[in-house]
């Protein structure tokens, strides 16, 4: 049996301006046009309608997520820098994996200051500065081993 869009929108439950972009995008198995009219077979009382394909993710749900950048001052360095009379960084910058030591850092964009007293990091520290950007660290030097210095 063959129907016309208006039957066999109403037997789909859609309106028949959605059955139209439907049979545009030709996902109505076995449907044709005679003249200006679609005709629609009907397999056991309805349509065959093919499953459609997702379109491409959009940009915003494609954003990778960025390592949250920590940097504190390490006040045992303060304190050994004062009881030996060196200069060794005191600033810490942790990212993902990685420990850089610095005397000045810069922070171009956001940042938050946390102070947890309760909840200190694994290092000890109790506040911090956390950001979401790239942090320029002066006067550098990465994963310092204080074996070697004492």
């Amino acid at each position: 049996m063959v129907v016309c869009t208006t039957e066999a929108a109403r037997i789909l439950k859609i309106s028949t301006a959605r059955l139209r972009v439907l049979l545009s995008e030709g996902r109505v198995e076995g449907a044709y046009k005679s003249g200006k009219m679609w005709l629609i077979p009907l397999v056991k009382g309805e349509p065959i309608i093919e499953r459609g394909k997702r379109g491409p993710a959009p940009r915003w749900c494609n954003l990778k997520k960025r390592a949250k950048t920590i940097v504190h001052v390490n006040s045992h360095r303060i304190r050994q820098n004062q009881k030996q009379q060196q200069q060794l960084p005191v600033i810490t910058v942790k990212t993902r994996n990685t420990n850089t030591y610095g005397h000045i850092v810069e922070i171009p964009g956001g940042c938050r200051v946390v102070y947890s007293p309760d909840n200190p990091m694994s290092c000890g520290a109790r506040v911090w500065i956390e950001t979401f950007y790239d942090v320029n660290v002066i006067g550098q030097s990465k994963s310092l081993d204080l074996s070697t210095v004492l």
